[in-house]
């Protein structure tokens, strides 16, 4: 059957090539092959598509390429067909403001001296050369420059446009800085006189204080809780603080307290319509871009110590032995701060190492008797904090609840802000007590505000993933002989707690990476707009769920802190309801915040990308110890490798087959030289083939030496290029991980070491009659937790994941 229809489609890039993505859920995504099917459409545009006839359909390429742009060999495809189309209109263009380079000096003389057009390569590698008329090309061969598209003719290969301004020069920072920025449309203009005419006063002669009327309508735990934060290092924009205290009826209150933003910023103020564009404070590899003025992201608002702030609270009531809760209320407060921690800090006191007492500074100032008390105090708050949060999460975990990893590089930089060293996020057990808190909050607050505004509260959703996103995942696992059930988020759970290879905790931290790559994006969304079976939260198994926690950073947060106070001034005089969103007005915030967050995760992980070739770029790589590393392959293509290096974060390629036609050999000390050959691809494994009859085979979660340098480009973005140069690990690199990145104390090392004995035991007991090959299977995939998922955990990296999980 000849299939004809035309549909409304956005053209995107994935994969390298482009394909059409409906608006509604499919079964598939459309296929569109070649420039010619593109119809001079550009990435992002929404345009009509019309459906090629089934044997025309073709499949995308399994084969690494060194350049994105290069059209893709039609016989080149490894992977089933899948439906395939060509654009036939473009219903709504996506035109923005783009960032190119000039051709080279060769290449302008390509041209003729003559040429009264020139054309430009922009940055994004997605988007055609433009065509333009400017004077000045000699002159700006060594910058990247803003251009726009005006039109694109019928008859044309490429669009005309016209040059907008310069913005830095190739390879600075400031400059390639300034592209990841203007390629995500994120402005950092900075705040406006009218803005900052709306901010309070403070001074260090005259600082803010608490106005003596609000202290009349606020709840006072300044002198009643224990209040403190738990931040990164450096933290100045501190939104949430925690408490916990023991009740005289013997039960526990647990508090979280959140910054309230509101207090200061006006409904419709410049203030707040400025935060409502921005949408999100954005955060780089070496900097941020706040969404409110300083004065209040890292002063009034800010939760700092020793000093009173506003702030909106949620406090629970717990059961003493169960931690069940037991009721739950809202309020506006006034609190103190009594520590600004760091999470090395509170991990060490959680884990008994009072050396970190003097990293303390407002107990550095105390007699010892009074400091000994405090940090008494301290060290219980953490510890109870840490026991209610493993229990929340032991609840959302029985529900499907998903741990999901990524990667997230710290760059480390020295007092001339020059790249020192890239540092791997190190997961510490205080990370997902926070975490563990805030869910809760946002959970509680977001059932709050749907009671009262079913038809027009902001929740975040999380839509179950589509099962072909899950093919490369459970092809994998089964490499190494383990099953992934992706039915539901509780078989997936489950799944990827047994995938784990005792001899080799990446394995697991991989498989679970692959999990989160298939994930769909967490989205906002008002309750007017999608049935309640649609709220679910699939990451965290939550039914309901919000942003509340962080309106300092994030301007959903503001909208649910306006939300939750009308929801509790409702019995009062007040009418606070006269300022919130209809659904429809909210329906288009949420669009509009959405895009807002998905350009903040480009931008940061772009900025990352930046500083890993420009720590990488000025090393030698052939003599550098630094560039040489342990990789461990996690995808097979027709000519090479994909490989995760764990000291750096990085995901990288490695060809097995050069330009020159040349295939990998590895000679008997491991060290691998080019020699005439062929491959092999096979689903699990490739093998390359020399002339002589040389054999060598590389396969899935095989551990391999890598050596990491730069590919430079003129017109695009660096990248990092891998070398393999050993199929045998590099031999230091698991020592001078676990030693570098990674702190764990000798006394949980040994219970997890007894438990894990004691498992063993009782699961031998209960294997005993069965066959010696089943037990050695069911051990190999045990769900337990052992000394091999703890060194798992030491070994890699963990990302709180921001656009799945929360």
């Amino acid at each position: 059957m000849s299939i004809s229809t035309e549909y409304k489609w956005k053209l995107l890039f994935d994969f390298k090539e482009p394909v059409v993505k409906k608006q509604v859920d499919l079964q598939s995504d459309i296929l569109i092959h070649g420039t010619k099917a593109r119809n001079r459409a550009i990435h992002g545009d929404v345009v009509a598509v019309e459906m090629l006839l089934r044997h025309e359909w073709k499949g995308r390429t399994a084969s690494l390429c060194e350049n994105d742009t290069e059209e893709k060999a039609p016989g080149d495809t490894s992977s089933e067909p899948m439906p395939t189309g060509r654009v036939v209109g473009i219903v709504q263009k996506n035109w923005r403001d783009y960032v190119v380079t000039f051709p080279s000096k060769e290449e302008s003389q390509s041209q003729g001296k003559n040429a009264q057009k020139i054309l430009v390569t922009p940055w994004d590698y997605r988007i055609p050369k433009i065509r333009i008329s400017t004077q000045q090309a000699e002159a700006l061969q060594d910058c990247r420059v803003i251009v726009r598209i005006d039109s694109w003719e019928s008859t044309s290969v490429y669009p005309n446009g016209h040059f907008v301004r310069v913005l830095g020069r190739i390879g600075d920072l400031e400059g390639e800085t300034a592209v990841i920025l203007v390629e995500n449309g994120i402005s950092v203009a900075p705040f406006s006189a009218a803005q900052m005419c709306e901010m309070p006063s403070s001074t260090s002669e005259n600082p803010w204080k608490v106005n003596p009327e609000e202290e009349l309508k606020r709840i006072d735990l300044r002198n009643t809780h224990l209040v403190f934060s738990i931040d990164p290092k450096g933290c100045e924009d501190v939104d949430d603080a925690l408490s916990i205290r023991t009740l005289a009826n013997g039960n526990l209150e647990l508090g979280v307290h959140i910054a309230d933003v509101t207090h200061f910023v006006a409904v419709n103020s410049y203030t707040d319509i400025e935060a409502r564009a921005r949408a999100t404070t954005y955060y780089l590899a070496d900097r941020r871009y706040d969404m409110l003025p300083s004065i209040l992201s890292a002063d009034l608002c800010s939760l700092l110590s020793r000093v009173e702030r506003y702030a909106v609270s949620v406090m629970w009531e717990l059961d003493k032995n169960s931690y069940e809760i037991l009721r739950v209320w809202y309020n506006r407060t006034i609190i103190q701060s009594s520590y600004k921690l760091v999470y090395e800090v509170a991990q060490g006191l959680l884990d008994g190492d009072l050396s970190v007492v003097d990293d303390i500074l407002e107990l550095k100032e105390l007699d010892e008797r009074t400091r000994q008390q405090k940090l008494e105090e301290l060290v219980w708050a953490i510890g109870k904090l840490t026991d209610i949060a493993r229990h929340i999460r032991a609840q959302r975990d029985s529900c499907g609840a998903l741990e999901l990893e990524g990667v997230e590089i710290r760059v480390q930089l020295d007092d001339k802000k020059n790249i020192h060293d890239l540092i791997p996020k190190q997961p510490l057990e205080v990370h997902e007590t926070v975490a563990e808190c805030m869910i809760l909050a946002n959970h509680w607050v977001a059932k709050m505000i749907w009671e009262d505004f079913p038809h027009h509260a902001l929740l975040r959703q999380h839509p179950p993933p589509r099962q072909e996103f899950f093919s490369e995942l459970r092809e994998c696992a089964s490499a190494k002989g383990f099953s992934i059930d992706t039915r539901s988020n509780k078989a997936l759970a489950d799944s990827l707690s047994k995938a784990d290879d005792p001899l080799d905790p990446t394995v697991n931290k991989l498989l679970r990476s692959m999990a989160t790559q298939a994930m769909s994006n967490a989205l906002y969304f008002s309750t007017g707009s999608c049935p309640e079976e649609e709220f679910h939260h699939y990451g965290l198994a939550l039914d309901k769920y919000t942003h509340f926690t962080s309106p300092i950073r994030r301007y959903a947060d503001i909208v649910v802190h306006r939300l939750l106070m009308a929801a509790t001034l409702k019995d009062t005089k007040v009418d606070v309801t006269v300022n919130l969103f209809s659904n429809k007005d909210l329906e288009e915030l949420c669009r509009h915040i959405n895009k807002r967050n998905r350009a903040a995760q480009h931008a940061q992980k772009q900025s990352t990308e930046l500083f890993q070739c420009m720590y990488f770029k000025d090393k030698v790589s052939e003599t550098d110890e630094r560039c040489t590393a342990d990789g461990v392959i996690y995808s097979i293509r027709t000519n090479g490798v994909l490989v995760f290096v764990p000291r750096y974060g990085i995901k990288g390629a490695a060809y097995l087959k050069n330009k020159e036609g040349l295939v990998i050999s590895c000679q008997s000390d491991g060290r691998c030289v080019w020699k005439p050959g062929s491959l092999q691809r096979f689903q699990n494994r490739i093998t390359s083939i020399t002339v002589a009859g040389e054999h060598v085979t590389l396969s899935l979660f095989d551990h391999i030496t890598v050596k990491v340098s730069v590919q430079s480009s003129r017109c695009h973005p660096d990248t990092i290029k891998l070398e393999i140069i050993s199929n045998i690990p590099y031999k230091n690199t698991a020592t001078e991980l676990y030693q570098k990145n990674f702190h764990i104390m000798k006394t949980d090392l040994i219970k997890e070491v007894t438990r894990s004995a004691e498992e063993a035991l009782l699961a031998q007991e209960k294997k005993r009659v069965e066959v010696i090959q089943e037990e050695h299977q069911e051990y190999c995939q045990t769900k337990g937790i052992s000394l091999y998922q703890l060194l798992e955990e030491i070994r890699d990296l963990a990302l709180l994941d921001v656009s799945a999980g929360n």
